[in-house]
């Protein structure tokens, strides 16, 4: 089962959540993410998932980062997403929770 991880300010106690906005602001000025209101998986079969997604490319992989209800989402399945998990929490003054 692989790890999820939450890039959130709720620890910080002051109700600031992270905005689509804001994250449409900062990811556009990084040219190795691009953002896309679809996910799309693709396997043994495909699956489209609605939201808004920041897929980063890093090599050959695609890593989304999904803004969901004032935070980010990212799964730790593939180890270069650590770093670079906490580099964007820390441009956004937020924090990194497994969850």
């Amino acid at each position: 089962m692989s790890k999820r991880y939450r890039i959130t300010r709720e620890l910080q106690g002051n109700g600031e959540t992270i905005s689509l906005e804001e994250c449409k602001r900062y990811f556009e000025d990084k040219p190795d993410f691009d953002y896309t209101p679809e996910y799309t998986v693709h396997g043994s079969t495909t699956v489209t998932i609605p939201g808004d997604f920041f897929l980063w490319r890093v090599g050959s992989a695609v890593i989304p980062f999904r803004h969901y209800q004032g935070d980010l989402y990212a799964s730790g399945t593939n180890e270069a997403v650590i770093p670079k998990m906490m580099d964007v929490a820390s441009d956004l003054r937020a924090d990194v929770v497994e969850g």
